[in-house]
């Protein structure tokens, strides 16, 4: 029977131990660094190489394909052509929908107002009415049912009111009534012709011509009805 005995000390042996792993360490230590430049030197080579390469096969192309359409005849005519095309198509969708203003006046005007005159400034989304009317407070209805009117846009409401802004600029009295101006700012959107525009009309400030369903009755014509004589029929 062979029996060993380790003679040497315990602080020995942990040196020795500690060398060993350290020798492990450094080893795969150096592979990792190893690996890591190989993939640099492969990282390097796509950029420089073949990506260089790429760029200059893609820079022949467009060389290529810009000679073929210079050589096609009255080419910059054509571009032009298109060009306005497409500005045309753009100025459609941007032009104002004016002729949505005969669809909302039936809706806000009173039975007893009439419109002398309408102009419109988009610049400042403005526009000024004159006309005629038989009393004040046929006018304050009028204002206040522009004031209070909102509108839904593409079925939705926006609880945003249609005219932020209505002012009395002038008011008289005639023998047959009363004459007004009235100062209004509207919202731009009202307008706008890519959108559907409905106008959500307070009820109980006034009777519309729409309401009453007869949406081009004299008003335009600025003349405000006379009462019926008396022993007339």
């Amino acid at each position: 029977m062979k029996i060993q005995f380790n003679l040497l000390p315990d602080v020995k042996q942990q040196y020795l131990k500690t060398q060993r792993t350290k020798r492990n360490v450094m080893l795969i230590a150096t592979l990792v660094s190893g690996i890591a430049v190989f993939l640099l030197l492969i990282m390097l080579s796509t950029v420089y190489i073949i990506n260089k390469k790429q760029i200059s096969d893609a820079e022949k192309d467009i060389t290529k394909y810009t000679n073929e359409v210079k050589a096609i005849p009255d080419i910059n005519k054509i571009l032009t052509v298109q060009s306005q095309l497409e500005s045309l198509i753009e100025l459609h969708k941007n032009k104002k929908a004016v002729s949505r203003l005969f669809q909302y006046l039936p809706q806000l005007t009173p039975n007893n107002i009439f419109l002398g005159s309408l102009s419109m400034d988009f610049s400042t989304n403005t526009m000024e009415i004159d006309g005629t009317t038989d009393t004040q407070k046929t006018i304050n209805t009028f204002i206040d049912t522009l004031k209070f009117t909102t509108y839904k846009l593409d079925g939705k409401d926006t609880k945003t009111r249609a005219f932020p802004s209505v002012l009395e600029s002038s008011f008289g009295i005639t023998e047959k009534g009363a004459t007004y101006t009235l100062t209004i700012q509207f919202d731009p959107t009202l307008f706008i012709n890519s959108q559907k525009v409905e106008l959500i009309v307070p009820a109980g400030l006034s009777t519309t011509r729409s309401i009453l369903k007869d949406p081009t009755s004299l008003l335009f014509n600025g003349v405000v009805a006379e009462e019926p004589k008396e022993g007339v029929q």
